[in-house]
């Protein structure tokens, strides 16, 4: 008997094969931070991010102070890099759980510096200070980099640790230009702190793309995002790593989200299947129930678009997309039975196919699966 009507398996090897691939296109002093944010993209916050660390990962980064907070409270003593907004009112917590900190905003650091000052304890609380390069979100301009360097610096309990940046669109065309004009703003602002008596800070800004193709932007830490879990950043990086002649590369996905055969029963010809009457059967046809829907994460535009595999055959979607249930279509699959295994995402169906089909990218595939549903390694 199943133990769930739902379940996403991770695969160790795969994440461990994606961590060592990708620590090989680092220099050996070159830290290696993967991006767990989106609960681990979808794989699993804390299943995930022990995997990555015990596979070399050297950090972790996280969106928000929460999810380091679930980090801590699960025994993960690596570094954590806090790369989203942490409200004023919770930043004592950085201290509490021991992690970095971006910051862009002076109301932050000004915070901060009371904090600090209102502590007993002489320990340090290290900021990456965010630098403008041509993102426009997050960010310091260049030209105020130094001064916003000093406000950190005047408070002691503040340490300013390193600065970063962030791409705009290395993922999504085979011209670089843009990308690595980033690149000379982001070492420009560099040169201006040195000039400034700053040394010793951590530089980072590859991510996925980044890290895959350009090792002269990895500097001293790469934040790998979605290559970690095995999926590449854009039909465009894989051109572009192969225009460079690279080879010997490669990422294996981790995730297979599943389901069970909940319900098999037969529709006759010209019946209609589902909300609105959307599909009608042009034969007598063999439906199956399977419990899942939207709110877990099977998009509504997958309506009458996608397929299921079932016993290694596949099994056309049927109808809208319900809430809870999708139903299928298993007239030309031998022997199936009820609480047959069903594979709704991985093996063929990838999710760069997955987001074909709902028109969107494979990040927001497996992010977007419910975090209610049970990650089990495998």
């Amino acid at each position: 008997m199943k133990e769930q009507l739902s379940w996403v398996e991770i695969s160790k090897k795969s994440l461990s094969h994606n961590v060592s691939a990708l620590k090989e296109r680092l220099s050996n002093d070159c830290l290696f931070c993967p991006c767990v944010k989106a609960n681990a993209y979808g794989h699993g916050l804390v299943e995930t991010s022990k995997i990555l660390l015990d596979a070399g990962a050297d950090w972790l980064s996280v969106n928000a102070l929460y999810e380091a907070e679930i980090l801590r409270e699960a025994g993960v003593t690596a570094p954590i890099y806090v790369m989203g907004y942490t409200l004023l009112n919770d930043l004592e917590k950085a201290w509490n759980l021991d992690v970095r900190l971006v910051v862009y905003d002076l109301e932050t650091v000004v915070k901060l510096g009371e904090i600090a000052r209102s502590r007993s304890g002489d320990e340090s609380l290290k900021l990456h200070l965010k630098v403008e390069t041509g993102n426009n979100r997050q960010g310091v301009e260049v030209e105020d980099v130094v001064s916003f360097a000093e406000e950190i610096t005047k408070v002691e309990g503040l340490e300013l640790e390193g600065i970063a940046t962030h791409f705009a669109n290395i993922e999504d065309t085979t011209d670089h230009t843009y990308a690595f004009k980033q690149v000379d703003r982001f070492k420009e602002a560099a040169n201006l702190l040195r000039e400034a008596g700053f040394d010793n800070f951590i530089m980072h800004c590859a991510n996925s793309a980044a890290t895959i193709l350009y090792p002269e932007t990895h500097f001293d830490m790469a934040r790998v995002g979605i290559a970690a879990y095995g999926m590449w950043p854009s039909p465009e990086t894989r051109v572009t790593y192969q225009n460079l002649n690279k080879n010997g590369f490669s990422l294996k996905p981790a995730f297979v989200w599943k389901s069970v055969v909940a319900q098999i029963k037969t529709a006759p010809k010209d019946s209609a299947i589902g909300y609105g009457c959307s599909y009608k059967t042009t034969r007598d046809t063999r439906v199956a129930i399977i419990p899942i829907g939207y709110y877990d994460g099977y998009d509504r535009h997958l309506s009458n678009s996608s397929y299921v595999l079932i016993r290694g055959h596949r099994a056309k979607l049927l109808g809208r997309v319900c809430m809870n249930i999708i139903m299928v279509d298993v007239t030309d699959i031998p022997d199936i039975e009820l609480e047959d295994e069903v594979t709704l995402l991985g093996d063929e169906i990838t999710a760069e196919m997955f987001a074909g089909w709902i028109g969107t990218i494979n990040y927001e595939v497996t992010t977007r699966v419910n975090e209610r549903i049970p990650r089990v390694v495998v």
